[in-house]
């Protein structure tokens, strides 16, 4: 019996200790960032582009988190924050394609097709962050995607050494948002330790600088 309690009491003991790491991790990614975080009205000009995080398409309609980073984005670049635009999103299958859809939305909405760059392989948080800068060249960056995922997006981007901000966008309320803020906990622990060993994402490939034409994404 002895035994047991003790192997019971180290069993809680780890337990606690990882549990207070997670949280402790998730506080200092969110604590870390907060001040890099902007409103429309502050964000100021000079990126070298506007970032606009991918999510959920339903064939050509972008979900509504999705539609509501690409308005805020959108806004952002005709109010002057950049002349470009990044799209950064899951096009991995022939028959899922976030960043056309998102391409497509800025493009009707008034934005030049040759200001809007799409990358294809933005499969993750950490891996749009890489990209960004090996890929599209980019140095000073504004990402666009809501507010409980922003944190994260700046922490990876300036681990990486891009001088990232970003605006929140929240213009209303997410069915599944507590399942969301539950897992990006998790996030951004996973996300702490790839800004440390900083792994290569899924693909690289030949530079297209954010600073030239946006039709050379087509695809």
């Amino acid at each position: 019996m002895k035994i047991i309690r003790k192997t019971i009491s180290a069993v809680i003991c780890i337990g606690l200790i990882g549990a207070a790491a997670v949280f402790g991790i998730d506080f200092y990614v969110k604590k870390s960032t907060e001040k890099y975080v902007l409103t429309p009205e502050n964000a100021g000009e000079g990126y070298d582009c506007i970032l606009v995080l991918g999510c959920g398409v339903h064939g050509d309609t972008p979900s509504h988190m999705l539609e509501d980073r690409l308005l805020q984005g959108i806004e952002l670049c005709k109010n002057g924050a950049s002349g470009k635009m990044l799209m950064s999103g899951d096009h991995g299958k022939k028959n899922y394609d976030e960043v056309n859809v998102m391409k497509d939305f800025a493009i009707e909405r008034g934005i030049d097709s040759e200001d809007v760059f799409m990358d294809h392989a933005g499969f993750s948080t950490y891996e749009s962050m890489y990209r960004a800068r090996d890929i599209f060249k980019a140095e000073k960056i504004l990402i666009v995607t809501q507010g409980y995922h922003l944190y994260r997006a700046i922490y990876d981007a300036r681990a990486l050494g891009l001088d990232a901000y970003g605006v929140a966008s929240d213009p209303r309320s997410y069915a599944g948002q507590l399942y969301r803020d539950i897992r990006e906990i998790l996030a951004r622990n996973k996300d702490f330790v790839y800004s440390i060993i900083q792994p290569e994402p899924t693909y690289l490939g030949e530079a297209i600088p954010v600073q030239g034409n946006g039709n050379e994404t087509n695809g």
